[in-house]
């Protein structure tokens, strides 16, 4: 479903003219995400009629969505004691139930809603459903369910059409929610988010070109619609990721899309957090701290602010700033932390604790990988934004603690860099090693070194160099048999593939590596086999030193 929580359209009769055009105007603003104008008309009616418990209803709905739960409770109570469709409110809190976990208080509240309904009535029905729908424990077949009932006394009700097309597609039904889509659309053609939902189908689908289409469908009907634009910002963003030969011309037109969007809506705090969060989606981190900042300027108290801070200072290189703006994001108890917040502080600690001429501050490096593995414990996926650290740790030969990194990600096979994290992962793990100035190897660093180019090899059989690191590993290890086994097997791997690649210096010096490597593994059990494979190296490196030494010491 979409990042927000979408409202019902549900448009009724009420009791005068005036009013009915107030709602219609606020149900209007919502559907377009105008939520601020949405919530200036419900007060508007609300303050010339307290008692009209359904404006109080969906008010107490829009703050709901937005987690605002305190004043969707007070508008729920006050419109239980109104007169007029007092009865929707319990609806709203019975959504607050669904979101507690709490079942059994949410049907009892449900009851409540539909105890005194008319035998044609629907409107509750699809309240409830929408209930379903938007809780943080979203409870799908029970929304179908009870749209269903609303579907059998009106089969041509667009918004039960379109609300069960949602029950359908968060419940991952994806044709039964086309077709009640299609079918909200055909009842009611002024129903523009029912033929969007077309399109967001097709963008689940990946089937990008066809979903921009069908968006600009929708814009051709009706240009000001804002909510199609965010749509294609979040298809042009999906776009470029998922096809990087399209990345700079797609993220750019997810931006432009974006921008539309925002300025079809309300400039609220609200909208601008949602831009904020857009922003850090296509990595715009200049744009987000000028953002971030214009917040503060307007509204200082809201925490999420220095969240995006947080964020576009580390990205922009002030460290400091990242850690105490995130960690004063952290620290309020009410604050929901999302396992991005902690990569970010892992991030900018680690940053702090290491620098290019290789110093590494190790506390500060180990509370920055704490930070990390809590992220990772929210977001397993988090592992992904990983590599690009790895990799400059690696750059700085700080193979330790790119290792640390690395193993961090390397047994989520989920994870798109998979392959590339595991390499990286014994490499690091080998130069670790391979470089040290004193002392033995690490046999439990290097044996974790090893299984990450089995894993390797599992997933990708035809990178020939894991057969080279693995005969390197056992070399530190000094398992003459294992020696023996991975530089041949890379000898043979490498020779099968013609003499363009044997004819290369680069391949030329690694088969020279594997054997002398051999070699020096049979020179105390086979001195015939020592010398045919430091005559082999001879054959392609004439000059080489260790060899002609070595067949002269053996024979």
């Amino acid at each position: 479903m979409n990042k927000f929580k979408i409202f019902s359209l549900a448009l009724v009769a009420s009791a005068t003219v005036a009013k009915a055009q107030d709602i219609k105007e606020a149900k209007k603003a919502i559907d377009a995400e105008q939520f601020q104008k949405a919530k200036s008309l419900l007060k508007t009616i609300i303050k010339a009629k307290p008692s009209d418990g359904e404006a109080n209803f969906v008010l107490g709905n829009i703050y709901l969505n937005q987690s605002i739960v305190d004043s969707a409770k007070i508008y729920y109570a006050n419109g239980l004691q109104a007169s007029d469709k007092k009865s929707l409110n319990y609806i709203g809190l019975g959504q607050i139930d669904l979101d507690d976990k709490n079942a059994a208080a949410a049907q009892a509240n449900f009851g409540l809603a539909t105890k005194d309904m008319k035998r044609k009535d629907v409107e509750e029905f699809i309240y409830i459903g929408r209930a379903y729908i938007n809780s943080n424990n979203p409870d799908y077949p029970a929304a179908i369910a009870v749209l269903k009932r609303a579907l059998l006394i009106e089969p041509q009700n667009a918004n039960a059409l379109l609300t069960i097309g949602d029950a359908y597609y968060g419940s991952n039904n994806q044709n039964d929610a086309y077709k009640a889509y299609r079918d909200a659309f055909t009842a009611d053609p002024t129903l523009l988010r029912a033929k969007m939902q077309l399109g967001v189908l097709l963008k689940g689908a990946k089937s990008y070109e066809e979903a921009i289409k069908s968006f600009n469908e929708v814009i051709a009907i009706n240009p000001n619609y804002g909510p199609v634009y965010r749509e294609l910002a979040e298809t042009y963003y999906k776009w470029g990721r998922n096809k990087t030969s399209t990345a700079k011309v797609n993220m750019q037109n997810a931006i432009t899309n974006y921008e539309k969007y925002l300025s079809l809506t309300d400039y609220s705090l609200d909208s601008k957090m949602r831009h904020a969060d857009f922003l850090i989606l296509v990595k715009d981190y200049k744009t987000l701290e000028t953002v971030a900042n214009k917040m503060i300027a307007e509204d200082k108290v809201n925490p999420r602010i220095y969240r995006y801070l947080g964020y576009a200072a580390y990205e922009n290189g002030n460290v400091d700033v990242a850690i105490k703006s995130i960690e004063d994001f952290i620290k309020v108890p009410s604050n929901k932390v999302i396992g991005r917040d902690y990569l970010y502080l892992g991030l900018s600690k680690i940053k702090k604790g290491t620098n290019a001429e290789g110093v590494v501050d190790q506390a500060a490096f180990d509370a920055g990988i704490a930070d990390i593995k809590k992220a990772i414990e929210l977001e397993p996926l988090v592992v992904e934004e990983l590599a690009d650290l790895g990799k400059a740790l690696f750059g700085k030969k700080q193979f330790a603690q790119a290792a640390t990194v690395f193993e961090l990600a390397v047994n989520n096979k989920e994870s798109k860099n998979y392959l590339d994290d595991n390499v990286y992962y014994g490499i690091s793990l080998y130069y670790a090693n391979a470089n040290k100035k004193d002392g033995a190897p690490d046999a439990a660093a290097l044996a974790k070194a090893e299984s990450a180019f089995d894993r390797v090899l599992e997933a990708s059989p035809t990178y020939d160099e894991a057969y080279l690191y693995k005969g390197r590993i056992n070399n530190l290890l000094e398992k003459d048999d294992l020696i023996i086994k991975n530089y041949e097997e890379y000898v043979t791997k490498t020779t099968a593939k013609g003499p363009e690649e044997l004819a290369k210096p680069a391949t030329v010096k690694k088969v020279v590596e594997a054997y002398n490597s051999i070699g020096a593994s049979y020179a105390n059990t086979d001195k015939a086999k020592a010398i045919e494979y430091f005559n082999k190296t001879l054959v392609l490196d004439p000059a080489n030193a260790y060899a002609a030494q070595s067949v002269k010491a053996l024979k």
